[in-house]
């Protein structure tokens, strides 16, 4: 059963998962607040490492606009602590390894490595707005600048 991926402007369906830090993120909890969601495919991986670090050094940026951050995985919460750890992410990881949420937001797509072909995490950004709308989408995302780009978005949400 596919699926279809939030639409631009219409409020986002709820969910719960499980996150670091010993926490349950629940979406329609952060009304009030803009959230941005991003996807990643894997811990501790050059690209997600650097992506977590940019949104990292933009936090305190991103609270001054009444955001908060999550990225998103398939990986476990024990692997999630650790790379948030590591990497002092001020923001919470939220574990999907049954991919609910992925699949809520049309993130799993056919990909290939080394001429394989697999299912995989798409990188991708959500922001949504105080109402629990969906303002904006970054698909494909390529790391360089994007948490800059995201940021700006957040400043004009």
């Amino acid at each position: 059963m596919t699926v279809a991926a939030p639409a631009l402007n219409r409020v986002v369906r709820d969910f719960k998962a499980e996150a670091t830090g010993n926490k349950t993120i629940q979406l329609k909890s952060l009304r009030g607040k803009k959230v941005v969601i991003y996807f990643y495919p894997k811990d501790a991986t050059p690209g997600c490492t650097t992506e977590g670090q940019n949104f990292r050094d933009l936090y305190a940026k991103f609270r001054r606009q009444n955001a908060v951050i999550f990225g998103v995985s398939r990986d476990s919460i024990a692997s999630h602590e650790k790379f948030r750890e590591k990497q002092k992410f001020p923001f919470d990881l939220i574990s999907d390894p049954d991919e609910k949420i992925c699949k809520q937001f049309d993130v799993i797509r056919e990909k290939t490595l080394y001429g394989r072909k697999f299912m995989g995490v798409e990188r991708s950004t959500f922001l949504i707005d105080e109402n629990g709308k969906l303002r904006q989408e970054w698909r494909k995302v390529k790391v360089k600048g994007h948490a800059d780009e995201v940021l700006e978005a957040v400043k004009n949400c």
